[in-house]
């Protein structure tokens, strides 16, 4: 008896769909599980790469010197490095062409907005599916229970005497369905959330540096123009 209802048992007696949905919630979990392992050493590197081009950039290197650096061996997943060398590039050859000071820092304000959506989508690569995986599998789960119990429910109307030992392997094969959906969804939801937050925390972190480093821009622009009246 405890061998019939054992939940390996319960799945392969399961009916068609039900074990449909079963294969559906399983593959989506096992997914959301790489993508959290996946999404965890990115967001990692990402969050070691700001502190250490951080210390890098207010160490009092001159700007020059420090992009020729990065830009010969950029550093993956470094954000914040990315924004300064695209405000920087573009810095650099605007002042070259024109000689309007704001047309330059437009261009430069331009170009780190650039890659700062980049980054963005970088860092909120595969947290749709997380979304997505942690709002509808406990439905889908529902949904293999639901049809379960009635297959169950439908089975015993050609029994003459309808039993708990009966009724009891067609429900609870039913409400693995469920289990199965709660398994794949509450990962997948504690992930996003947790995601989510440290993508706005470094996200705010680029757009300050941005801001910070633009008014440095802001500065020598305006320095070099007077010099030159």
């Amino acid at each position: 008896m405890d061998s019939e209802l054992s939940v390996w048992y319960l799945i392969a007696q399961a009916g068609p769909l039900v074990q449909l949905v079963m294969l559906l919630l399983a593959l989506a979990s096992v997914v959301s599980w790489a993508l959290i392992f996946q999404r965890i050493l990115v967001f990692r590197k990402a969050r070691k790469a700001q502190l250490a081009f951080e210390e890098q950039f207010w160490s009092g290197m001159d700007l020059g010197q420090l992009y020729r650096e990065v830009n010969a061996n950029p550093t993956p997943f470094s954000g914040m490095e990315s924004v300064f060398r695209a405000g920087f590039r573009e810095f650099s050859r605007l002042r070259q062409q024109s000689r309007d000071p704001d047309a330059v820092m437009d261009g430069v304000q331009r170009a780190m907005r650039v890659a700062f959506s980049r980054e963005q989508e970088r860092l909120e690569t595969h947290l749709p599916f997380l979304a997505t995986v942690g709002s509808t599998s406990p439905y889908v789960g529902l949904f293999g229970t639901v049809w379960g119990i009635m297959n169950s429910f439908r089975g015993l109307a050609v029994v003459q005497q309808a039993t708990l030992a009966t009724v009891a392997p067609g429900i609870s094969e039913a409400l693995i369905a469920t289990a199965m959906g709660l398994f794949a969804a509450i990962p997948a939801v504690v992930a996003y959330n947790r995601f989510s937050a440290t993508s706005d925390a470094l996200l705010k972190n680029y757009e300050t540096f941005a801001e910070e480093f633009s008014s440095i821009l802001h500065r020598r622009v305006h320095d070099h123009g007077a010099g030159q009246g």
